[in-house]
């Protein structure tokens, strides 16, 4: 049966895109929530590692497999968060460092195994929408419409680049 142009993907991938050049202060404010000084850590540590440059911090993310054409039966969904790094021209992925977990599952049980490599499966499909997110243009009008990230705590907001 041929769908035509209008299938749904085989992989959905979402995710919020913070270009690290775009952060203008690491600290975050005393009275934000555990989550977002937990994430302000996170992202600090990625521009310390890493530094601002084509250097992109992926978060609120998601990556779902759907094995049996159903929204309900045979879905693994996983939550990611981590950094992508691209080639000098902001044009292709080089490198994608994510923390992935699997969050929910309708097939029956997921054996250990199969998890951990759906999950390395993660990284790459990631590394892959990125390369098209950029070819898109997403990068460079997302930046202009972002501005700069006055300091972590803007995190609690609306914000990002969402994909």
């Amino acid at each position: 049966m041929d769908v035509g142009p209008f299938a749904e993907p085989a992989v959905d991938i979402a995710f919020d895109c913070l270009p690290l050049r775009s952060v203008a202060r690491l600290d975050v404010p005393l009275d934000a929530s555990e989550a977002v000084k937990q994430r302000g850590a996170r992202i600090k540590a990625a521009y310390e590692a890493y530094g601002p440059e084509r250097t992109y911090f992926l978060y609120n993310a998601r990556c779902v497999y759907r094995f049996a054409n159903s929204e309900v039966e045979g879905v693994c969904r996983f939550a990611f968060e981590g950094i992508i790094r691209t080639d000098a021209g902001d044009r292709k992925c080089e490198h994608a460092s994510l923390d992935v977990c699997l969050v929910s599952e309708t097939c029956g049980g997921v054996p250990a195994a199969v998890a951990a490599w759906l999950a390395q499966r993660v990284q790459h499909a990631v590394a892959i929408e990125f390369d098209r997110f950029m070819a898109a243009g997403s990068l460079s009008g997302g930046d202009a419409k972002a501005g700069q990230l006055r300091d972590l705590g803007d995190l609690a907001g609306p914000g990002g680049m969402g994909v």
